[in-house]
């Protein structure tokens, strides 16, 4: 692949912008600057420089942000700051979108790509992709609610019971819960109509990936390929 098509499709600007930063010596690979916009590159395990930043080529964008707390999993926010406002700016311009989303006020695992088809994957109600939820709660948790959780809550919008695929209480006002499903507020109103109130949210797995212990709120990193997601 030529260097301004690598460039190009790792989001660094439009081919005349890609094109200038080569002819401005902003881009390396293997510690030499990139004479030449058009000069050919193998693109298999590719890492090169710009503007002095590593770089790994990759044909299709995923990654993990941990997701603090007053950001909208939105590209167009209306109250709070965008998750995409933590991403450097070749992410944004490739248009990585979030994989299903996570409340505002919700912490945590939150995955961005920019395979559709990944998405589309991940998110399906057939996959039966499991995400794990520790929960905070405003009153102590009994052994009721979280029978009721793993039998099956009504919801207002749905008369079929929803249900935990796993539960259990880790704390005296504090839950964990595995969901297959992803309904608008789910984790929440179901801790409601089990009878509590929840006061802190956060994912701490989304399908065999765990939110890594080192990664800070707000950073984020590659992820290589969809086994570090599924293990099936």
């Amino acid at each position: 692949m030529r260097w301004s098509q690598v460039l190009f499709s790792q989001g660094f600007g439009t081919r005349r912008e890609c094109d200038a930063l080569v002819f401005a010596g902003l881009v390396a690979h293997a510690g030499q600057p990139v004479a030449d916009p058009l000069d050919e590159v193998d693109t298999e395990e590719l890492t090169f420089e710009v503007r002095g930043q590593q770089w790994p080529f990759r044909a299709k964008a995923l990654i993990v942000l941990h997701k603090p707390a007053g950001y909208e999993c939105s590209q167009k926010p209306k109250h709070h700051p965008s998750v995409m406002s933590l991403l450097p700016a070749p992410l944004r311009l490739r248009d990585v979108q979030p994989v299903g989303r996570l409340d505002e006020d919700t912490t945590g695992l939150l995955l961005l790509t920019d395979d559709g088809a990944l998405i589309h994957r991940l998110t399906s109600p057939k996959k039966h992709v499991p995400k794990v939820y520790e929960i905070e709660t405003t009153e102590p948790v009994t052994e009721k609610q979280v029978g009721e959780l793993l039998r099956g809550v009504v919801l207002h919008d749905d008369p079929q019971p929803v249900r935990a695929a796993a539960c259990e209480q880790t704390g005296e006002r504090a839950l964990r819960m595995t969901l297959l499903e992803g309904k608008y507020h789910q984790v929440k109103r179901m801790v409601a109509a089990a009878g509590n109130t929840v006061t802190g949210l956060h994912r701490s797995a989304f399908g065999e990936l765990m939110l890594p212990a080192d990664l800070a709120p707000g950073q984020w990193r590659w992820l290589d390929g969809l086994k570090a997601i599924l293990d099936r």
